[in-house]
């Protein structure tokens, strides 16, 4: 027997809190266009720069807000127009094809299932047991192995605008991979300091959706240049 989806509560919540980070997605891009619009080059000006690493790090049915919440945004950022080859997508887990999903192949962000959002058009770069934290540094630093194909890496550089969007379970100054493995604050601190020596961004806005969220900043002492946006520290995700 098939379990359904969220109750109405969950799902409101759920359609909430997607609505809030798609929100701050569209200002983010909206004020990186402007920004690149004021400048002289026709690269700037046609806004092709800017790239988005969205991260679901959670498995299992329960956590089917955190599939439905990076999906949200994902539509968002290639509504506003960041194509495919410049969204480096990371799913923990396939809630579409889940045993308990009674809409087989589909995902919603809402409780009137008006718009699935895991349609024929999602490209997904990193699956299952591929979302590790070993692989999300790689994908920030750049630092892969050499049979890693273009599609899987953050081609980003000096000029480039980029949205990191992570989802899941966090705690003090981690979060939860595949509840198995964990992302400490000095790793995340590390990896965006490599990303500014190797100039691998003009602009980083950070997204963290998750408990304890803001104690995943904690190691930032030294960032001037980067955004942070991050659910407080004692207040539980949507």
């Amino acid at each position: 027997m098939r379990s359904k989806l969220p109750d109405a509560a969950s799902s409101r919540k759920m359609a909430a809190s997607s609505a809030v980070v798609a929100i701050l997605a569209s200002i983010w891009l909206c004020s990186s266009i402007a920004a690149d619009a004021s400048g002289s080059s026709s690269e700037t000006t046609m806004h092709t720069n800017n790239w988005a690493v969205l991260v679901c790090t959670s498995r299992f049915w329960f956590n089917y807000r955190h599939m439905a919440n990076t999906l949200s945004l994902y539509r968002t950022v290639k509504r506003l127009g960041i194509p495919d080859e410049r969204i480096i997508l990371m799913l923990a887990d396939d809630m579409a094809c889940n045993s308990r999903n009674k809409y087989p192949a589909q995902v919603f962000n809402n409780e009137n299932h008006w718009l699935n959002l895991y349609g024929d058009n999602v490209e997904v770069d990193y699956r299952g047991y591929e979302v590790t934290v070993e692989n999300f540094l790689r994908v920030l630093t750049g630092r892969h192995e050499s049979a890693v194909p273009r599609s899987k890496r953050l081609l980003s550089d000096e000029g480039s605008h980029i949205l990191l969007y992570m989802t899941g379970h966090g705690g003090d100054e981690f979060l939860k991979f595949q509840d198995s493995e964990e992302l400490q604050s000095h790793d995340l601190a590390d990896a965006v300091k490599q990303m500014k020596e190797k100039h691998r961004f003009k602009e980083l806005l950070i997204m963290v959706d998750t408990c304890q969220a803001a104690t995943l900043f904690n190691q930032y002492f030294y960032m001037n240049k980067g955004d942070f946006v991050a659910s407080k520290e004692s207040k539980t995700p949507m």
